[in-house]
């Protein structure tokens, strides 16, 4: 019996030993933290150290809120043209390449009004026989053509609808900020009523860098591709930022890279269009460009962002409100001009008369200068398919002709027109317009669609009229 306790004793010793050893050693240690501790202790996931504010999360974004504050307001655009090109050899011997046929073309659009206006690209519109728009429900129109702005790519078409239309409210794209929210609404490849979403990745971007046409582009990485043209960029308001216009790729399908026209510029033409029939352009008056290195090192200027003015033009608003050679643009009405993108991006949203208030930095010197913006006038257009280069009429040149209209050929372009001594002689109509500046030149011939014959009514040296067709 002493035995068997004394068993039992050492057995329980060496239980109390082992136990103790995995407790003091081996079991990993438990923290007890009461709820009110942990709520005040743990840093959440969307948590900036920097930016208590701040929040890396999507969750509370609202996507679904613009989306359907917008479906509802881009149209599919579909263009019919006439081509009076031969699709084989065959047809080109039988019919020499005269037989007319259908093509179609396809982009996007959006309503702005509920009675009908609709802004979309030039380029979806651009040669339209025929205009079709369906709505999101299905219904679909035929649509006229109220105004294009070639150079800046917008176009302004209108339905007669049957009720009133669910429209998007324009935003200011100016206020838009890189790294926003944005979505693109519009139908890529024939995909009616498709939303994407990305955020906005530059402002001001220019794709055209050596192109006198200055451009100034939102870029998104909203996906865009083929179809989306003319849709809409919009925040997560619901407003109209921006008009889905292109893409950068070489496949020729979404990359990364989409840029949009500011929503303050298309307004700016569409209501150009719509009041005066044309975009009314103001200009500040001076060549220049973004500060380069050699320009920093020739004029010492002592800032590496904004526009340096190389010149000045006579009788401009800038030359008028004290611009100089030298200076450097910083500011224009409070907004910061990086570079000049940035200028003509502003400017172009302004119309003639127009008062600016512009920052120039003059020998480390900064003043402000209103400069009253003048009107941009075509000095020369060139009708290409007719071969001639035209220009505006000196004052009295016309009685010479015994004419009160028309515009005066410059020079002949191809080497067939070279062969008439065309010079100086009078185009007095066009497809039987009367003409009376390049500009209203310029409107009749980009309103073509392609292939089709333009009429040339010329005026001689001996005020005699004639009449030539082009093909």
């Amino acid at each position: 019996m002493k035995r068997f306790l004394s068993l039992l004793i050492v057995a329980i010793l060496a239980g109390i030993i082992t136990i103790g050893t995995y407790k003091l050693f081996l079991e990993p240690e438990t923290v007890v933290i009461h709820e009110t501790e942990a709520k005040s202790d743990t840093i959440p996931v969307n948590y900036n150290i920097t930016n208590p504010n701040y929040t890396a999360s999507t969750a509370s974004i609202d996507f679904t809120f613009a989306a359907e504050k917008t479906v509802n307001a881009v149209v599919h655009v579909k263009q019919y043209g006439i081509s009076r090109n031969p699709r084989n050899l065959m047809e080109f011997f039988r019919n020499g390449g005269a037989e007319e046929r259908k093509i179609q073309g396809a982009g996007s659009g959006v309503i702005i009004t509920e009675d009908g206006y609709i802004v979309t690209n030039n380029h979806v519109i651009d040669g339209a026989k025929d205009l079709e728009v369906t709505l999101n429900n299905n219904k679909s129109y035929k649509a006229k053509v109220v105004g294009t702005a070639p150079q800046s790519d917008i176009a302004l078409i209108k339905i007669e609808a049957d009720k009133k239309l669910s429209y998007i409210p324009f935003g200011d794209s100016n206020s838009a900020q890189i790294g926003e929210w944005v979505l693109a609404v519009g139908n890529p490849f024939n995909l009616t009523s498709t939303v994407t979403a990305g955020i906005i990745s530059a402002k001001s971007r220019d794709l055209n860098e050596y192109d006198d046409n200055i451009q100034s582009f939102i870029q998104t990485d909203a996906a865009i591709n083929p179809g989306n043209s003319g849709g809409a960029l919009v925040n997560i308001k619901g407003e109209l930022i921006g008009i889905n216009t292109a893409i950068t790729s070489q496949t020729g399908s979404y990359v990364g890279y989409a840029f949009a026209v500011p929503s303050n510029n298309a307004k700016k033409i569409i209501d150009d269009i719509i009041e005066f029939g044309d975009v009314q352009r103001g200009i500040i008056g001076i060549t220049g460009g973004t500060i380069t290195p050699k320009a920093i090192e020739a004029y010492d200027i002592s800032t590496s962002q904004g526009v340096f003015v190389a010149s000045v033009a006579d009788n401009s608003g800038a030359k008028k409100a004290g611009l100089k050679e030298g200076d450097v643009i910083k500011e224009i009405d409070g907004l910061p001009i990086r570079k000049f993108a940035d200028l003509t991006g502003y400017v172009n949203s302004k119309r003639p008369k127009d008062i600016i208030n512009v920052k120039v930095l003059r020998k480390s010197k900064e003043l402000v200068l209103p400069v009253t913006l003048s009107k941009y006038e075509i000095q020369s257009y060139s009708i290409n398919d007719v071969g001639v280069e035209v220009v505006n009429p000196p004052k009295n040149y016309l009685k010479k002709f015994n004419i009160d209209h028309g515009v005066v050929i410059n020079k002949a372009l191809s080497s067939r027109m070279k062969r008439y001594n065309l010079e100086g002689l009078i185009i007095s109509e066009i497809d039987g317009k009367k003409v009376k500046s390049v500009l209203e030149v310029k409107k009749i011939i980009e309103s073509k669609y392609p292939n089709e014959d333009i009429t040339i009514s010329l005026v001689d040296r001996d005020g005699d009229k004639r009449e030539f067709v082009f093909q």
